[in-house]
């Protein structure tokens, strides 16, 4: 096989009857979330979906972000692909570093040779961050991996009411302002893009690839959406588990007799908090509830515009609900701009109390407390991260293919993984994966096609083993059992060790899950040489995907390609947005001083001249309407400064930001000069600074914001002057 298996420009040749290809992914929604599969938040479209295709219960994903998008688009185990880990920690070993392999090419590639349209429309978080800016090399963007379109964000997370977005390989026109949200723009986009193939080429079949930012921080829906669940979790954490595992039973979600797991000793028992701690958790789950409900409504306007169209028979439509467990990167409190509190600058309770109507708003950037996320993957152990348990690894999924399925509104519980998409889209389109694409070997595929258990309701689970890794957590399961070691440590906080502890210290536990469907009893004592034998095929497949010996992520370090690596001194022009904050000068931790000489024209001139980050923290340097020069510098929810000069008159001008930081040390205070042509008109100090970013979405821009705006101007926000030139230095 060669790596065109199909040329595009013969349409004579056409394969009639090829299905479109649509794959929606969500993100950090736990087993336990879905009212589908009996958990408490409503889901209409999976309901739908459900009801006309098949329900999935032993679903699987890698535990975290971007090695499950890998696996997802490639077909192949994610260390394979080198995306091992999630990008934000990649380190210099070749299965963690996050460079996507070559001789992993994508499903995306292989349908574009076989004449498909191909897209890709929301989080994307497989291009390393040093390939993030506008200096490429594109090749790790999705135009580079096989999408004819991409419209969405590169990183792991982004504002919903104002975005960081891309079209192509260019920042988009920000968006924002009254009414906007980014789920809805993203199923307007996608609907838009179907729209356009139907009328230009209808003939052509189609894969889309939906991946909304939702349900991962910060969590921001409008008001009336969490409004519906006032109230709907007053129980706490520890009863809801339990009323959701009656309802998942009742569904057939999972097997009468299903055990519930017990609470992590790190998370606190519900009756244990106070009232306020109470009225905050409940908040921020009310919002998270609207968020998810909100999305899952959303996509059913992709679904009606394919069923409206005629097209939604002859389309697999894969609904995968979460790239990994539910998230409890909150931590036990929760928090409503939870960046600071990953970095250990929680806010405090009377701060939370005092901004319980912010949550959910551009105003917050909040996620749910570390219960909520145990809650949301009832009956399982643990959430997101931890791949050594099903909490973190097992993930609903419903497929429709109503020209293909014979029983709608069947359950099948084949054991199965996210591997498995790439050869099930390939086998429904009639394709093979070819030996090379673009000259380059290709590594065989991991997965194994879910088309025969789609077809037949009969269809026997297959032998199989499947290894998961995040962390140094690490698990195996092999034709119904599977052995698990935890390695330590809390699945939230930023560089959290785990507890100092050697791999051989772990513990090994052993589940029969063919009888134990939550993982709730540990035979190791009991089955001594199966788990002897279960360890030693986890080491062969460790071996296998380059993993041996083994490391922990959260404490392996190498250095990685850096744009701003060994430089001190950096000069930018205006236009020059969108550049990664890990890859921007940094500033953090440090004192500066930047210069921006410019021209006001006698109109006057007003706009954003240099800025770093977005509401949620971050500085700007910017003038206001009235053509003033102004400062705005935001930590979270720990400290603000605001300094503002006289306006400016016509001609040329030089404006300057010096930064003076109270080091040595983490989070230290700085003191902010604001120095305009030569004379200090404004100063100021925040009493705190951040730990190690001021967020992982935002950019650092030059004459114009391409996200969240840091001072209090709309999205944008242009420079109208001319002949922007911006000069940093560092340490100076």
């Amino acid at each position: 096989m060669t790596s065109t298996v199909f040329d595009q420009t013969d349409l004579g040749r056409r394969p009639p009857g090829r299905p479109n290809v649509v794959v929606v992914l969500l993100d950090d929604v736990g087993f336990g979330a879905p009212g589908t599969f009996g958990g408490p938040v409503a889901t209409p479209t999976l309901d739908h979906l459900a009801a006309r295709g098949l329900r999935y219960n032993r679903f699987h994903t890698t535990a975290i972000c971007s090695p499950t998008r890998a696996s997802l688009l490639t077909g192949r185990d994610c260390h394979v692909t080198g995306v091992g880990t999630v990008l934000n920690s990649a380190w210099d070993h070749p299965s963690y570093n996050g460079v996507w392999k070559a001789e992993s090419a994508s499903v995306a590639r292989v349908l574009q040779g076989e004449g498909y349209a191909t897209a890709c429309i929301g989080k994307w978080h497989l291009a390393p961050p040093w390939e993030s800016s506008q200096a490429g090399p594109f090749t790790r963007w999705p135009t580079g991996q096989g999408f004819d379109h991409f419209y969405g964000f590169l990183g792991g997370e982004t504002q919903q009411f104002e975005p960081t977005l891309y079209e192509g390989t260019a920042p988009a026109e920000p968006k924002g302002g009254e009414g906007y949200h980014l789920t809805e723009d993203l199923v307007d986009r996608s609907i838009g893009w179907i729209r356009q193939q139907r009328s230009l080429d209808p003939e052509r079949p189609f894969f889309l690839y939906l991946a909304p930012g939702a349900t991962h921080a910060p969590l921001q829906v409008p008001q009336t959406w969490s409004e519906k669940y006032r109230g709907a979790f007053a129980e706490g954490w520890d009863a809801i588990r339990e009323r959701i595992l009656a309802d998942q039973i009742a569904t057939g979600s999972v097997p009468d007799g299903t055990a519930l797991t017990p609470r992590p000793e790190e998370i606190p028992a519900w009756e244990s908090l106070d009232a306020d701690q109470r009225l905050v958790a409940e908040r921020l789950m009310e919002v998270y509830a609207g968020f998810l409900e909100h999305t899952d409504t959303h996509i059913g306007r992709l679904v009606a515009e394919l069923e409206a169209s005629g097209q939604m028979e002859n389309t697999l439509f894969c609904y995968v609900v979460g790239d990994n467990g539910s998230s409890a990167e909150g931590g036990p409190p929760g928090s409503i701009n939870y960046m600071g509190a990953l970095q250990g600058l929680q806010e405090s309770l009377a701060t939370q109390v005092a901004g319980l109507d912010r949550i959910g708003s551009r105003d917050s950037y909040a996620q749910y407390p570390a219960g909520w996320a145990w809650a949301m993957t009832t009956p399982f152990q643990w959430m997101k991260q931890v791949a050594s348990h099903l909490g973190g690894t097992r993930n609903p999924m419903v497929v429709s293919w109503p020209a293909r399925v014979p029983d709608p509104g069947a359950l099948r519980s084949q054991f199965s993984h996210v591997t498995d998409l790439v050869p099930t889209i390939l086998e429904a389109a009639g394709a093979s994966f070819p030996e090379q694409v673009d000259g380059v070997a290709q590594a065989p595929l991991d997965g194994h096609s879910l088309v025969p258990s789609l077809t037949d309701p009969g269809r026997p689970e297959q032998p199989r083993t499947q290894y998961f890794e995040v962390n140094g957590h690490r698990s195996i399961y092999h034709d119904g059992w599977m052995a698990s070691a935890h390695h330590g440590g809390v699945p939230w906080g930023v560089g959290r060790p785990s507890k100092g502890r050697a791999f051989e210290d772990d513990t090994w536990e052993l589940y029969d899950l063919d009888h134990d469907f939550s993982q709730a009893r540990d035979l190791a004592a009991s089955e001594p040489e199966r788990l002897t034998a279960m360890v030693s095929r986890f080491e062969e497949e460790a071996r296998r995907v380059g993993i041996w010996p083994m490391h922990d992520t959260r404490t392996s370090r190498g250095r990685m390609p850096n744009l701003s690596e060994g430089r001190t001194s950096f000069t930018y022009h205006g236009g020059e947005v969108g550049i990664p904050e890990d890859n921007a000068p940094r500033l953090v931790g440090r004192s500066w001083h930047l210069a921006a000489r410019f021209v006001v024209l006698e109109e006057g001139a007003r706009g954003v001249i240099a800025t770093m980050g977005g509401r949620p923290a971050g500085w700007s340097l910017w003038l206001t309407e009235d053509g003033c020069p102004a400062v705005t510098w935001r930590t979270f929810e720990m400290g603000r400064a605001d300094l503002r000069g006289g306006p400016l008159t016509a001609g040329a001008h030089l404006v300057e930001l010096v930064v003076r930081y109270d080091g040595p040390g983490w989070c230290k205070p700085v003191d902010l000069s604001l120095v305009v042509d030569g004379e200090v008109a404004a100063e100021g100090r925040v009493p705190v600074t951040p730990v190690v970013i001021f967020s992982i979405d935002e950019t650092f821009d030059i004459g114009a914001t391409s996200g969240s705006p840091v001072g209090d101007h709309p999205p944008a926000y242009p420079f109208t002057g001319t002949d922007l030139r911006v000069d940093l230095e560092l340490d100076g």
